[in-house]
């Protein structure tokens, strides 16, 4: 009888700053990244929320007349799923070994509506699938339409099945439990340096930490949450672009990789010093973890409790995407054993 094939992992939280809105040196940085993590032997990178092309954070700092020309140059900095961009990331993935979910503003093919989306791209460079954030948050709507539940998804990964949630999409309970019914083993959460935001300084890594945790447990999921310091690179592009302001500052960003206990296995790491948030992890242990409770089991109780999904295409790419994508053939096999 064969053996069970092996559980174990190492997975890293990227705790850094894009190029802001310089989309084609931010990919350089991903693909440096990507190689970064085969030869340091990690199977799976988690960005934070938008890494490409950065995250808009003038949106919380200026009225809405005074960002028009950056709302503008946001629309044109943004990528297309599938598109040549993403291309460079998965040709990456297949030549590290290496699984990404990559946090990108997603650009609808013939518009210039975008979405706050997750690209999720398994080792041998397969292009599983998108998620799009289904509400995006505040002044968020000025920039980001609305995702809709046929991109609320679980993948199966080589590296176990995985899914994930944007920044406070996890307030969302019910969009949690759509990734728990799914079995999801492996939580990509995605956020932004949000402690750097005039009223969050105190509060947010508290906020960030709690639905981190309560996510692993109540998913009995292993979590890898990335969030990005704000640098010097953002600030100067917000004052040249719209003008000075007082609202977002360096640094802050919270990353880290939680156990479905709650212990933390790499993390939480803050501020502007950039780096790779790793950790081993064994899915095996989330199998002792739903001994205690099973969410999609016997703590779900469906003659009680239920949930309603509709995953019906919201957009006009949507009914037409068939993931996952096929993976390139021609780029040589992967060099990362990713068991």
């Amino acid at each position: 009888m064969p053996s069970p094939a092996p559980r174990k992992r190492t997975v890293a939280a990227v705790h850094a700053a894009p190029v802001f809105m310089d989309t084609e040196a931010t990919l350089d940085k991903v693909v440096g990244l990507v190689e970064r993590a085969g030869r340091e032997g990690i199977d799976l990178l988690v960005f934070p929320e938008t890494f490409v092309p950065g995250y808009p954070y003038w949106i919380e700092a200026y009225a809405p007349l005074d960002q028009q020309v950056a709302n503008a140059a946001y629309a044109e900095a943004s990528v297309e799923v599938p598109g040549p961009g993403i291309d460079r990331v998965r040709s990456a993935c297949r030549r590290a070994g290496v699984g990404t979910v990559l946090g990108v503003s997603e650009r609808l093919a013939g518009t210039r509506t975008c979405f706050n989306s997750q690209v999720f791209i398994d080792p041998d460079g397969t292009l599983l699938g998108v998620h799009r954030k289904l509400q995006p948050t505040y002044a968020e709507r000025m920039v980001w339409a609305q995702g809709g539940g046929s991109t609320l998804g679980v993948f199966d990964s080589a590296l176990g099945r995985i899914g994930g949630l944007v920044c406070w999409e996890h307030t969302m309970n019910l969009a949690r439990q759509a990734l728990v019914v799914q079995g999801q083993e492996i939580h990509a959460a995605a956020w932004p340096g949000l402690s750097t935001m005039a009223g969050f300084e105190a509060v947010a890594d508290i906020q960030i930490d709690a639905m981190m945790k309560t996510h692993a447990l109540t998913a009995q999921s292993f979590v890898v949450a990335a969030g990005n310091p704000v640098d010097e690179t953002c600030l100067r592009w917000m004052a040249d672009t719209v003008g000075p302001q007082k609202h977002i500052t360096r640094g802050g960003g919270w990353s880290a990789v939680i156990h479905p206990f709650n212990q933390y296995l790499a993390g939480p790491h803050t501020g502007p010093e950039e780096k790779l948030v790793a950790a081993a992890i064994d899915l095996a242990d989330i199998d002792a973890v739903k001994v205690w409770v099973d969410s999609r089991g016997h703590y779900a109780r469906p003659e009680i409790l239920g949930l309603r999904v509709d995953r019906r295409p919201l957009w006009h790419d949507e009914g037409g995407r068939e993931w996952p994508a096929v993976p390139y053939e021609d780029e040589g096999p992967p060099t990362n054993d990713t068991d």
